[in-house]
């Protein structure tokens, strides 16, 4: 009997375990992090060349709606995202914007359109997702874009080519907050990422059009590195140095 009451709590632990495991990784599927005030982090995962990679979007809170800024890049994760924004803050997503071509950032653009959320993309950005089979937007941006959401006001800006040829960045210039995507990459990071798209030539001059622009920022928000380190971009700009002049031997 004492075996068989060791064997019976020992099957329930071990139910309990597999609960909770299987739980903790269904929430690591989506992560959101607080950065300042109204805005957050969003992360999602996907494979890239064998190992799980993290891939960071941003959403703000306004007093009238959410504002989007990339879609995630795991495609289980559309909807979630909007249930967790909807249950923490009691709002929904009006508007997303995605800020290059590739599916880390575009993948959910159709899904939230057919939401009634307003899709937003470069006039460029919606020639080279057409061009590759990617998901476009219901919106397109024909120049840099200055939008008032609510309380705030951010602009987008096309600092030229570097990651892909229509990387755009966001700037909120009152928060001093700069929303870089993938044109910008860690702090710790030792090279510029996937340069298949990459213009290797222009891409210093790209950075620095972003640093003329967006001065002194406190926060910078980059999609695959941590987000914490402010020396991002100032790196970012010796990593395409290095990679300019290696291309100009």
């Amino acid at each position: 009997m004492k075996n068989r009451i060791q064997i019976t709590l020992l099957t329930i632990t071990f139910i309990f375990f597999l609960t909770d495991t299987f739980g903790q990784a269904e929430k690591a599927k989506l992560k959101i992090s607080h950065l300042s005030g109204d805005f957050y982090i969003y992360t999602t995962y996907n494979m890239y060349e064998g190992s799980l990679i993290p891939a960071n979007g941003m959403y703000l809170v306004t007093d009238d709606d959410v504002v989007l800024f990339d879609t995630p890049w795991d495609t289980t994760q559309f909807q979630p995202l909007l249930d967790s924004i909807r249950l923490k803050h009691n709002k929904n997503v009006a508007l997303c914007m995605a800020t290059h071509w590739h599916n880390d950032r575009t993948a959910g653009l159709e899904y939230y359109k057919q939401k009634g959320i307003k899709t937003y993309t470069t006039v460029l950005t919606d020639d080279l997702s057409k061009k590759n089979n990617m998901k476009r937007a219901g919106f397109l941006m024909t120049k840099d874009t200055v939008f008032h959401v609510g309380q705030y006001s951010f602009e987008t800006y096309y600092p030229g080519e570097g990651h892909t040829a229509d990387n755009i960045v966001v700037w909120f210039k009152k928060e001093k907050i700069l929303y870089g995507g993938c044109l910008i990459k860690g702090a710790d990071a030792d090279n510029l990422g996937y340069l298949g798209d990459a213009n290797v030539t222009e891409y210093e001059t790209t950075l620095k059009n972003v640093q003329k622009k967006c001065p002194d920022p406190n926060y910078i928000i980059i999609s695959h590195s941590n987000w914490n380190n402010i020396n991002s971009l100032k790196h970012s700009i010796k990593l395409a140095e290095k990679l300019k002049e290696k291309n100009h031997r």
